[in-house]
């Protein structure tokens, strides 16, 4: 006698979140009017907000349309991710369900998953990621950042717009956020891959005497949000520290830099200049790893690779080599498909990448902290 069919799983939408980036020399300036108005990156009584948010974007349009413009004009962020997002739809259709033999066919199960990209700054907006969830027929969705660390600045920001958008529609699914994933072994292991391919690579074009240093840039934060609980810094750490367990270098030359300060109050260091300055003052080579970007975009491929390697040159440095972002590398997708099989097991509204809560008691801003108890648990 026949085992009766497993059942279609539920109609699963991932909606992945990233920051977006202007598709035309035309939408820069609306592009960073939309950044600068954003409650949690200008913090500013809001009164003053749209009216500061559009002075700043307007002093900062020029020189990010001349940046824009070494890259062909654009941002090239919005098909990165979704390459990203057809990769991993392709990677969990793959995936057999529990229960089933390998390659064995599953009526539905490939068509009952698929990903959307909802941008927080430019289109795709939220707006439109979560009309095209509710036309698909999704009965549950996971929201899965393309920021490997928690801030509030990004992620906190992207969920409030998501829940704002469907809110909108009067769209209410069961909804899983996934916050973090910092220091998840596989996304770990498949990064530290790719650095490692770069460090040898870089090793190989240095001399056999020049010592090579690895700089983990992370986009910095102004100081204060940090200070108020933030655990942005503490998440960067893990991840580094993650990595380099996996490189397996021994006496490692390493440090943590931050990059992109964009207002003038005090941000998190040193920065990215001042660890190049150090690295010069140190004779050493450095191979810069963009350690909270998983995708090239405008910060990788202007301002690491022209701007800092134009610096580099200037201090005298003895080698300046970049690691490749991940964008679609088979196993960073691959890992990325098992953080939403584990969330999606794991019986968690609100989870990390481990499940529970990660950050210390300090860090009074990560989600789990203001989460009520019950939209933790399993709905």
């Amino acid at each position: 006698m026949s085992a009766s069919p497993r059942p279609a799983p539920r109609k699963l939408a991932i909606v992945l979140f990233n920051l977006g980036g202007p598709d035309r020399p035309e939408a820069v300036r609306p592009f960073l009017e939309n950044l600068f108005t954003d409650p949690a990156i200008l913090r500013v009584p809001g009164f003053i907000r749209p009216l500061l948010g559009k002075f700043i974007a307007a002093r900062r349009t020029k020189a990010a349309s001349e940046n824009y413009a070494i890259i062909g004009g654009k941002s090239p962020l919005l098909e990165l991710t979704v390459a990203q997002a057809q990769a991993l739809e392709a990677a969990l259709a793959r995936e057999t369900p529990g229960g089933q033999t390998p390659g064995e066919e599953v009526p539905g199960w490939q068509a009952n998953i698929r990903c959307f990209v909802a941008m927080r700054y430019w289109h795709p907006f939220a707006d439109a990621a979560a009309k095209q969830v509710r036309d698909w027929g999704a009965e549950e969705v996971l929201l899965l950042p393309l920021y490997p660390q928690y801030s509030t600045t990004t992620t906190g920001s992207s969920v409030e717009d998501w829940m704002a958008a469907c809110a909108r529609i009067g769209m209410d699914l069961p909804t899983r956020t996934l916050c973090c994933w910092h220091s998840d072994d596989g996304f770990a292991r498949a990064t530290a891959a790719i650095v490692r391919r770069a460090y040898d690579e870089a090793r190989a074009a240095l001399p056999a005497a020049t010592r090579l240093r690895i700089l983990f840039s992370a986009h910095g934060l102004p100081e204060s949000i940090v200070k108020a609980g933030d655990p942005y810094q503490w998440q960067v750490e893990q991840s580094v520290g993650a990595i380099i367990h996996h490189l397996g270098i021994e006496e490692l030359d390493h440090g943590i830099c931050y990059q992109s300060r964009v207002t003038p109050q005090k941000w998190i260091g040193p920065s990215t200049e001042m660890a190049l300055e150090q690295a010069a003052k140190d004779g050493v080579a450095v191979l810069v790893h963009p350690v909270a970007f998983v995708s090239e975009h405008s910060e990788t491929l202007v301002e690491l690779d022209v701007e800092y390697k134009e610096l580099a040159h200037k201090l005298g440095l003895k080698g300046y080599f970049r690691v490749p972002a991940q964008n679609s590398d088979p196993a960073f997708i691959g890992a990325l498909a098992e953080l939403v099989r584990r969330a999606q097991n794991g019986g968690r509204t609100l989870c990390s990448f481990a499940g529970a809560r990660q950050c210390p008691k300090v860090h009074g801003d990560c989600p789990h902290a203001k989460a009520p108890r019950q939209q933790q648990a399993a709905a």
